[in-house]
């Protein structure tokens, strides 16, 4: 996993308020009573003695998180964990059996058919792996087909669809049909189609699973690129963890229909919750995602008032220069206060485990 895969350098601040999103206690059951189940002891069984005992599986199971505005909340697992089932349920494209989805105050579990429809016109977008783009229509065409389906004049719709086109890079690709375009172009017409209509979430479901590695990184970085330019909630679905690290400001981690941990970045590399989420990142290059707020020390009176001054969510990587170059240790500073001490063994620490496995084991796991 090489650094450009593991992270980027930007900003991960979230807008307080209101959540965009909220996620109470939701399951999808398939089988045959299974709203039965729910409340009784069946509902603690593992997924496999589930389906032996009552012919049902449980693809998402009790789950709960919230979304605040303005954020890219990952949704992470491996094939099966229930991550797009999950996707699916926030806009009721699969019905939940039971539990709430409430987006930007508005319940969608209990909204009418014609409202949910309304929804998913104007306030969720959604881009998925395969793009499902019309091959018989021009990419502004495609670009403002939800426009079109919403009513919009033609005038304004084209308007808008230009816009979008030239936010994602296609500009001179207006009249090209999608089967003259190379798949991430077609991508990147999909990502236009879903900003076109201006929603107020934007839910990726492994939209580039089907891309070769070149494309799929520099898709990665044209998300990162829209988010700071136009700040939409997105909720991502991957299965990639580097995917999983380098867009999201926090990360959900499902195993068999249920949460197994939700955190940001470094708190999932820096303290698994078990053993499962350990594996997953044993290979994760520590500097590149850790912060100096886990690697730096409690201030002693005795402690030098020279040396670099750096922000305690600084990844280690973007520190270590400056901090070995310097004769003096890191100064650690939030709100104009001195909160910890960063100095070059610590930094070394975190860069010689990256050589080893497990290095929560040996001290890197807790935030000072």
């Amino acid at each position: 996993m090489t650094a450009e895969q593991t992270i980027t350098e930007r900003p991960r601040d979230r807008t307080s308020g209101e959540p965009a999103l909220r996620v109470d206690s939701l399951w999808k059951i398939f089988g045959p009573r299974a709203d039965k189940i729910i409340g009784t002891p069946d509902a603690t069984l593992s997924r496999k003695d589930l389906l032996a005992r009552t012919g049902c599986v449980a693809a998402v199971k009790d789950v709960s998180f919230e979304v605040a505005p303005g954020e890219v909340f990952v949704v992470m697992g491996l094939s099966g964990s229930g991550k797009s089932t999950l996707s699916r349920l926030l806009t009721r494209l699969i019905e939940p059996t039971s539990g709430t989805v409430t987006m930007n105050g508005e319940q969608v579990t209990s909204a009418s058919a014609a409202r949910v429809r309304e929804l998913r016109r104007r306030h969720v977008a959604m881009v998925f792996q395969h793009f499902g783009l019309l091959p018989h229509r021009k990419v502004i065409d495609n670009v403002a087909y939800g426009l079109e389906i919403r009513g919009e004049g033609k005038a304004e719709r084209r308007r808008r669809a230009q816009e979008m086109i030239d936010l994602v890079g296609l500009s001179g690709y207006e009249g090209s049909f999608p089967d003259q375009l190379s798949g991430g172009m077609q991508q990147r017409v999909g990502l236009a189609r879903a900003l076109a209509v201006d929603p107020q979430v934007l839910l990726f479901d492994e939209p580039f699973s089907a891309l070769d590695p070149l494309i799929r990184r520099d898709m990665q970085n044209e998300v990162i690129r829209l988010h700071h330019e136009v700040g939409k909630t997105m909720v991502f679905i991957t299965h990639d963890l580097s995917e999983a690290l380098k867009l999201g400001d926090r990360i959900l981690i499902m195993r068999d229909g249920e949460v197994v941990q939700i955190g940001t970045p470094d708190e999932v590399v820096g303290a698994p919750a078990d053993d499962y989420v350990r594996d997953f990142t044993s290979e994760v290059p520590r500097s590149h995602v850790l912060t100096l707020r886990w690697v730096m020390r409690e201030p002693r009176p005795d402690d030098t008032a020279e040396g670099p001054v750096m922000p305690p969510d600084t990844i280690v990587r973007k520190a270590a220069k400056a901090a070995l170059a310097s004769e003096h240790p890191v100064r650690v500073v939030e709100d104009g206060k001195l909160i910890g001490i960063v100095d070059d063994d610590a930094i070394l620490r975190v860069v010689v485990a990256e050589e080893q496995p497990h290095p929560a084991d040996r001290g890197i796991g807790t935030p000072a």
